[in-house]
Order: C-alpha cells, then sequence, then structure tokens
C-alpha cells in the first residue's frame, strides 16, 4: 500500500533548481534511509512531503487518506519559556485535550440534569467510554512516564527535565523535538539527522524504536551503521534524481557498484552502435550526393530516425568530485600524551559533580585512539584540558617535546562567524588569495563560499573548513571532536581514508561506530570519571561488553 506518492515534482529555491520532474512512492512498510551528498535537497523534499515547501505547478504529493505526517527538522522549533519536560509532553495535544474531555465528562456525571435523565446519562457514559478507550490507546494513563523514558533512553538526563528550552543546547533540543514527534504517533515518520549529538546508547535506543514503528521511516543520516541496523530500502537523491536500493546501506553499496559497471558497459555498447550508425549515414549520404541517387538519401534518413528514437543510456560518473584532504603530520615524539591522577569536577546548581576521577591515561605515537561515553560524561572536558583551555583541578597532563596538536572542535567554536573562509585560510597560512583560493577549492568550496561569512556557510562547509585548517597547522597530534557529524558519506570516507594515511597520532571522540571501526586501534569508554582500554574498533568493544 502506498502512504505517500510524489509525481512530476519541480522545486525551485530562489534562483536554484533543486530537482526537476522528480517522482516517488512510500509505501507503508518500508524504512527507507536517504542519502546524497550535502546541498543535494534531501531536507527540501522532506520539506515539501511535510508541507513546508510547495512544488511548482504541474507535480503533486498525495497522501493516502488520513494518513498523517510527523517532520523532524535538523532544528526543531520549540517553546523557549516551557521546560524540556513540558515541551516533551506537548508533543501529542490529544492525550491533555482528551484529559481535559474526561474531567468534564466526570464533572457532568455529578450534575442531576444528567444522572436524573436516563437518554442524557446513557449518551454521557457512552461518550465517556470512547474518550477512555482512545486515552488508553494513546498510552494516556503512563503518558508521562513514557515521555520520561523517552528523554532519558535517546540520552537526556533527568536533571535537564526543569531546565528553560532556551537553556539547552542544540543537541538537546533535537533530543526534546524527537520525543514530541515520537509521542505524537503520526503515520509516517521523516527524521532529518535525528541521530546528530546522540550518543552510542541514544543511537541504540532510537534504532529500536525506528524498528518498532508501525508505520514507515524516512529517515536522513549519515551514520551508516545506524542505517545498515533500521532501513529496508535506500533512496539516493543525485543529481537531481532519486534511485532507490532494496536492502541496508551496505547492501546499497554494493549494488550501487553493480549497476554503475552495468551501466558502463551498456553505455559503451550503445556507444559503439550510434558510431556504426553514425558512419552509415555519412556513406549513404555521400554516396547519394556522388551518384545522385534518392535512393540513398532515403536510406540515410531512415537510419537517422532510429537514431533519433533510439533511448539514449547516459554516461554514468564514476568517479564524483570528493574533498582533497590529506593529512600530512611527521614523527615526531615516541611518548605522546602522558596523564596521570587527572581530576575535573564542576558545580551545578550547588552540587558537585566530578567528571574525571584521578584518571591515567598513556598515548603512544602511531595511535589511533577512540574515546566514546554517554553525553556528560565529559570527553569534549578532556580534549580542553589537554589543549590548556581549562585548567585541572589535580593531576599532570604532559605532551611529548616535539608534539603539535591540531583541534577539531564539534560545534566549530574555533572558527570565528565574522571571518571569510579566505581570511581564516589566508591568517593560518602564508598563502596569497589566489592560492588560498585555489586551496579552499580543493574542499568542495567555491569562489562565492570563499568570500561569504563563515556564519552563514552549512554545518558541512565549515566541518571541511576546520579540516582544511587542520592541514595548515602542521599538526602531528590530532584531537577529533565528533568530527563526521556534520559530513556526508562521501567526505566521511574521504576523512577515513586521510587518517588511514596521516603521519601522526589520533584521539577521536566520535558516536559513528562505522567510523570508529574504519579508523581505530583502540577505544576508551569514559564513564563515571573513569577510563577502561578495549583493543580494536568499535565492533570489537561491543563485542567484548556483549552490546
Amino acid at each position: 500500500m502506498i502512504s505517500i506518492s510524489l509525481s512530476n515534482i519541480t522545486l525551485i529555491l530562489g534562483a536554484k533548481t533543486i530537482f526537476r520532474g522528480l517522482s516517488w512512492e512510500i509505501q507503508h512498510d518500508q524504512k527507507i534511509g536517504l542519502i546524497g551528498p550535502n546541498g543535494a535537497g534531501k531536507s527540501s523534499l522532506l520539506k515539501l512531503i511535510e508541507g513546508e515547501l510547495s512544488a511548482e505547478p504541474g507535480g503533486a504529493v498525495v497522501r493516502a487518506r488520513g494518513v498523517s505526517v510527523g517532520y523532524l527538522p535538523q532544528q526543531p522549533s520549540l517553546d523557549p519559556e516551557q521546560t524540556a519536560l513540558e515541551a516533551a509532553l506537548a508533543g501529542n495535544p490529544r492525550v491533555a485535550q482528551l484529559e481535559k474531555e474526561l474531567e468534564t465528562i466526570e464533572t457532568s456525571l455529578g450534575e442531576p440534569q444528567v444522572y436524573n435523565n436516563p437518554k442524557l446519562l446513557d449518551r454521557t457514559l457512552a461518550m465517556q467510554e470512547h474518550c477512555l478507550a482512545e486515552y488508553r490507546a494513546l498510552g494516556g494513563e503512563r503518558y508521562p512516564d513514557r515521555v520520561k523514558e523517552i528523554l532519558q533512553g535517546l540520552g537526556m538526563d533527568a536533571t535537564d527535565f526543569e531546565t528553560r528550552v532556551g537553556a539547552l543546547s542544540g543537541g538537546q533540543k533535537k533530543l526534546v523535538g524527537l520525543a514530541r514527534l515520537l509521542l505524537a504517533r503520526p503515520d509516517v515518520l521523516l527524521l532529518d539527522e535525528p541521530d546528530n549529538h546522540l550518543d552510542l546508547a541514544g543511537k541504540a535506543f532510537l534504532e529500536g524504536l525506528i524498528n518498532q514503528y508501525p508505520g514507515p521511516v524516512v529517515i536522513v543520516s549519515h551514520d551508516r551503521y545506524l542505517l545498515d541496523a533500521v532501513v529496508t530500502h535506500i533512496t539516493e537523491l543525485e543529481d537531481g534524481a532519486l534511485t532507490t536500493f532494496e536492502g541496508d546501506y551496505s547492501g546499497y553499496v554494493a549494488d550501487k557498484e553493480l549497476r554503475l559497471a552495468r551501466q558502463t558497459e551498456l553505455y559503451r555498447v550503445q556507444r559503439r552502435e550510434i558510431e556504426r550508425l553514425e558512419t552509415v549515414i555519412k556513406r549513404y549520404a555521400l554516396w547519394g550526393k556522388i551518384y545522385d541517387n534518392e535512393k540513398f538519401a532515403k536510406r540515410a534518413h531512415t537510419i537517422q530516425g532510429r537514431l533519433d528514437k533510439m533511448e539514449k543510456i547516459d554516461q554514468p560518473v564514476l568517479e564524483r568530485r570528493k574533498m582533497g584532504l590529506q593529512l600530512n603530520g611527521w614523527r615526531g615524539s615516541n611518548k605522546v600524551l602522558e596523564i596521570k591522577g587527572l581530576k575535573k569536577s564542576f558545580t551545578n546548581r550547588q552540587q558537585q559533580n566530578q567528571v574525571l576521577n584521578a584518571l591515567d591515561l598513556l598515548v603512544w605515537h602511531g595511535e589511533r585512539v577512540g574515546l566514546i561515553g554517554p553525553n556528560g560524561a565529559g570527553k569534549s572536558v578532556l580534549l580542553r584540558l589537554i589543549l590548556g583551555r581549562e585548567a585541572p583541578d589535580a593531576g599532570e597532563i604532559t605532551l611529548g617535546p616535539s608534539v603539535k596538536v591540531g583541534y577539531y572542535a564539534q560545534e566549530h567554536e574555533t572558527l570565528d562567524p565574522q571571518e571569510t573562509p579566505l581570511e581564516a585560510v589566508r591568517c593560518a597560512s602564508t598563502l596569497s588569495e589566489s592560492n588560498a583560493i585555489a586551496f579552499l577549492i580543493r574542499y568542495l568550496f567555491s569562489y562565492q563560499q570563499a568570500s561569504q561569512k563563515i556564519g552563514d556557510l552549512s554545518g558541512g562547509e565549515r566541518s571541511r573548513l576546520q579540516l582544511a585548517l587542520l592541514v595548515l597547522s602542521g599538526a602531528n597530534f590530532l584531537l577529533l571532536d565528533e568530527p563526521t557529524n556534520n559530513l556526508d558519506v562521501a567526505s566521511a570516507e574521504v576523512l577515513e581514508n586521510a587518517l588511514e594515511d596521516f603521519e601522526g597520532t589520533v584521539l577521536v571522540i566520535s558516536h559513528d561506530r562505522y567510523f570508529l571501526d574504519r579508523t581505530v586501534n583502540r577505544i576508551l569508554l569514559l564513564d563515571e570519571g573513569r577510563i577502561k582500554e578495549f583493543a580494536g574498533g568499535y565492533s570489537d568493544y561491543a563485542a567484548a561488553v556483549r552490546i
């Protein structure tokens, strides 16, 4: 059964055509991973289905009768004055409405004009029974508990339930928006990067919710591990066209390679046939002129008609332009980082919160170390302590004498939003303006983007700029805080390959399990102020703790 169908959709935003003549069907039993490069129009497509954007005349978005759609944007719109719990509780307003209706009915049942009128009493009792049935179906009797379970399952601490939305971080607002949507129980879920800012436990919880969801789900995500865990189909938006593959992400990668190989061969065969026919047409046309024979001209015209009617096979793009990232690094000290007895605590609501408790750590040259743990465990704090941006309460942090640190900040706070990428690159290097622009072009920036303010760039563009500045820093010890959060899959793969070739040491915070498996050889789990070590990548860690 088709839940939503798109027919001949053209979307133009400003002077840019996002896609033209696009058609798509979302079936009632599908869990779809919508993928494609940054800027391909994935978010725009979801907004169009939800109704926030409108297609050009001639196209249509049709929902099956009675089908409701719930949409989670990358930045949910919430009331800043509500608490996190109040905002989440408002996710299904029908529950609150039913509670008021049931209160009104209960009050009316105690009124003489109702209980002394048998017909009116029967109608009121029937109405109460109907409302109670709907209330129970929506989980109303334990609705507040369910809201808290979802918030905590996604990674929000119970101590933040009473925090005003305006004071929450971007990641916490995303959790509240996701909880609201799940509680509203729409027939179709449209999720735009719901896993960003979730820790590993939150991602596992989200996977369970998506897998158990009774209706279709369309999810935009760059987390290849999550896509393997939840989707039944991959739909790729590329060059303004949609292509759907059955199966998970890993199956899509293999299937796409086969399709490209098949299309390449068909294209070559057709090109040979077209060239043969064009040669025949030229020969007949020449003979017609030489011998002044109309028969040859007619044959040339007939073959040209066949050629014109032939459905042309597009030449496949086998190698798309990618970010030109090369992290060179250098040998440096053998002992890169040594931490002894590190302690750090913060005061929160007049309570002392011990984030790091007598922590010890040793990192050697060439290691690729992945740092994981729940949100709030102190992972980013540890990186800031290593950088010297915060002072420890106790303990020692020692960097090797030939170590130069490069830092990638999760929230891009190392970038000046008032600067342009061109200014940032020239400030970090001795490059001339023309060479700086050529350098930025390697990181997929256009000349226009190089001259825009950094604050006006997308998350993916700011991520690529940070990586470019890392290259210019000449660092041989990289501290990376969630580097793949805003990168599309192609750029994440470029980063993985660059780290593999990097002559240096890496300490990376990441909840991207696929990325961790590709890049690290040691996992550090930071929880309750202490570190526990595991050899290998994420899969080795998961096997050791039996996730």
